[in-house]
């Protein structure tokens, strides 16, 4: 037979000892949802600590994939409508139509042009350590065109071109095209609509890499997102 020791009551914890021991655990957990969770799965940076720490743009990385793929895997609407059958005139109406002239159509007032959005240039200089992201964006208006030339001088980037329109819905995704590891895009931006348009950028490689964004073209305004 072994002789077990029973533990003396006063090694034991108190209960204010546990008390005091699972609230500190509650308070570390919540302090990690808050700067590390929730800026980095969901881009909720309550704190701005996820930002500092480059959490809450990989929580928008994540936001803006997913958005992507929900909407690449709903199908196309289908509108098919069924068409009224054809009919055959009757004989007396097609002499009736035949004797009635046709009304004269009348004239379709002139449309006035929108007006156009003056010319602008603009060259923007940034550097993005590792793993850190950027976002540029032009204004412009429905059919505007800016020519672009985006570079990463020597290093590599990741890019997603997108725009938003004005007030977008949640949830709203339009894109002009992306990839992974590129060193530089030159093109043409065509808005798709009222709002803004541009370019999302990350820097996965482990040096430091220095991006220039040259632009002109019909936009309004250009502004760094983050």
């Amino acid at each position: 037979m072994y002789n077990n020791q029973r533990p003396d009551l006063s090694e034991l914890p108190s209960s204010g000892q546990l008390l005091r021991s699972t609230l500190i655990a509650l308070i570390a957990a919540g302090v990690l949802l808050v700067t590390v969770v929730m800026p980095a799965e969901y881009a909720i940076d309550p704190t701005g600590a996820g930002r500092l720490l480059g959490l809450t743009q990989m929580g928008e990385l994540k936001q803006t994939l997913a958005e992507e793929a929900a909407t690449e895997a709903q199908p196309p609407a289908e509108a098919a409508l069924a068409e009224p059958a054809a009919t055959t005139p009757d004989k007396d109406e097609l002499v009736a139509a035949q004797a009635e002239p046709a009304p004269a159509a009348a004239p379709t007032p002139a449309q006035p042009e929108p007006p156009k959005v003056a010319t602008q240039q603009h060259e923007v200089n940034l550097t993005l350590k590792p793993n850190q992201a950027t976002e540029i964006k032009l204004e412009m208006k429905q059919g505007a065109k800016a020519n672009f030339h985006w570079t990463a001088n020597g290093g590599r980037l990741n890019y997603d071109t997108h725009g938003d329109p004005y007030k977008a819905p949640k949830g709203f995704y339009h894109g002009y095209g992306k990839g992974k590891n590129a060193p530089e895009l030159q093109g043409e931006l065509v808005a798709a609509f009222d709002g803004k348009h541009g370019w999302f950028w990350r820097n996965r490689t482990n040096e430091t890499v220095k991006l220039t964004l040259r632009t002109d073209g019909e936009y309004i305004t250009i502004e760094q997102v983050f």
